[in-house]
């Protein structure tokens, strides 16, 4: 199939797993279109581009040594959240605002039925439980979340909408999937992300939150955020702003976060699919933004706070972008982080940006409301190209987090790394290292071509935590890896 084909592969069809054939993918087997790479990799197996070995769907536990360490600051021992010997890529993760030793994680999980799997741990990261999601036609980009009434949330897009999923007990059990949205404009209800306003005096307080990208079947596109303000039973859709007609501008990767006020601020990223390769590689994007005041049932008008300029796509195989050296896609998602309320609200959005030899993490700051906006501050200086950004704050700290490559002089292994700010973004201190192990990306399990859209992280009072890709574990595979810091 060539890029410019709009044969739509049916969303409904049954999920099939051919066996017997070892996972192979090469830079030509995922279409160059504008969805999410998890919704490509779906579409690739059922079209019998990419064949899996029979799903192993067991509920193993995986135990890990204990995340101990001391004095502070100081990094734990990473642990692999995921299990199984097929690929998990994308990685969400989730803190209990009522316990900080039960995280949630999960990922494109390639041993479960349904590509999706979410992992548990109440103690907090020593062991570590997975399950398959419920459901049919699974199409991954998986999302977690807590409330603070004690229920835990997962989902992801399954036929072509958005699901949610709810448990009781920690993610040891989940129920039937309950939807959130359809396909607003026909064909597709993309990259979800979903946030839980947890803030105690928020007039919305346990409100749930889901954005995505709708897409037609001509590949026009639209963001849109859900809300459900009764534990995830029923859910309200609203757009954030008009249809963009593709080729011209193409919306994508939205993120969220909420202010203590309940104010919810939703970004994404709007491309040209006019680049060198017909794609947005190599183009300038616009990182947008918009908010709600009202627990999501009104949205102001999307704003263009930024550009940024996004990676080559020279092979033509990877539409946002190519990780340099290999055949990876690379998104954009302006991961987005809030402290405090109103208009004196500080927003931060981490991203990178393509500075014409290498990508490179980059943090903005806005002290009101998301109103105006600084020049924007290199994260790390250091050579190599960084990737996979993700922002999270600890009381008035802000952490960013990504992918490495300065320790490869080919520039093609990567390692987790983050940095501190104490000063609102205008400096950030030395990047220190999640993990002493070089992950190749070639090793992705999927022969170059898929490792994930994202990886991301969180925080308690005291611990930051992130999760990512780790092609370390001896399954010769991206597994989904738990690792973090003491900052207090």
């Amino acid at each position: 199939m060539t890029r410019n084909s709009r044969v739509i592969v049916p969303l409904i069809s049954a999920f099939v797993l051919v066996t017997m054939v070892t996972p192979m993918l090469s830079a030509q087997v995922l279409e160059n279109l504008p969805y999410s790479g998890g919704v490509l990799t779906a579409r690739a197996i059922r079209a019998g581009r990419i064949q899996l070995p029979a799903a192993n769907s067991s509920n193993d536990v995986v135990a890990n040594p204990d995340l101990t360490c001391s004095p502070a600051p100081c990094v734990f021992t990473p642990v692999r959240a995921s299990s199984g010997g097929q690929p998990s890529n994308e990685s969400p993760l989730a803190v209990s605002p009522l316990d900080a030793n039960k995280f949630l994680s999960g990922a494109n999980d390639y041993n479960c039925g349904n590509i999706q799997g979410f992992y548990a741990t109440v103690d907090g990261g020593t062991t570590w439980t997975r399950k398959c999601s419920p459901g049919s036609g699974g199409q991954g980009d998986p999302v977690v979340g807590y409330d603070r009434l004690g229920n835990a949330f997962a989902g992801g897009i399954q036929s072509g909408s958005f699901k949610i999923f709810i448990s009781t007990n920690d993610g040891s059990t989940w129920g039937n999937p309950i939807n959130v949205t359809g396909p607003l404009l026909g064909y597709l209800a993309d990259k979800p992300w979903m946030e839980v306003d947890t803030n105690a005096s928020s007039p919305f307080v346990n409100n749930i939150y889901f954005s995505g990208t709708q897409f037609s079947f001509n590949s026009d596109s639209e963001i849109s955020v859900s809300v459900s303000s009764d534990h995830g039973q029923h859910w309200t859709t609203k757009a954030v702003d008009t249809v963009q007609h593709y080729p011209t501008n193409v919306d994508q990767f939205s993120d969220l976060a909420v202010g203590a006020d309940g104010t919810v601020y939703v970004t994404w990223i709007r491309c040209h699919a006019n680049g060198p390769t017909g794609d947005c590689g190599g183009t300038t994007t616009n990182i947008m933004m918009s908010k709600s005041v009202d627990g999501g049932l009104t949205w102001t008008p999307a704003a263009a706070i930024f550009t940024a300029a996004l990676a080559p796509d020279p092979n033509s195989c990877c539409f946002y972008g190519m990780l340099p050296n290999t055949s990876e896609r690379v998104s954009e998602i302006p991961a987005v982080e809030v402290n405090g309320s109103g208009a004196t609200a500080k927003v931060y959005v981490a991203y990178y940006n393509w500075t014409g030899s290498k990508m490179q993490s980059m943090l903005r700051s806005s002290v009101d409301g998301g109103l105006t906006w600084n020049a924007g501050t290199i994260v790390s200086a250091a050579a190599g190209d960084q990737f996979f950004q993700w922002v999270s704050l600890i009381r008035s700290r802000i952490l960013v987090s990504w992918l490495d490559r300065r320790n490869d002089s080919a520039n093609v292994k990567y390692q987790p790394m983050f940095a501190i700010s104490g000063n609102g973004g205008a400096s950030f201190g030395a990047a220190h290292l999640l993990s002493s192990a070089q992950s190749n990306p070639l090793n992705d399990g999927f022969g170059g071509g898929f490792m994930g859209d994202y990886r991301t992280s969180t925080t308690t009072g005291t611990n930051f935590y992130a999760v990512w890709e780790d092609t370390t574990t001896g399954t010769n595979n991206v597994q989904d890896m738990f690792g973090g810091a003491k900052i207090h």
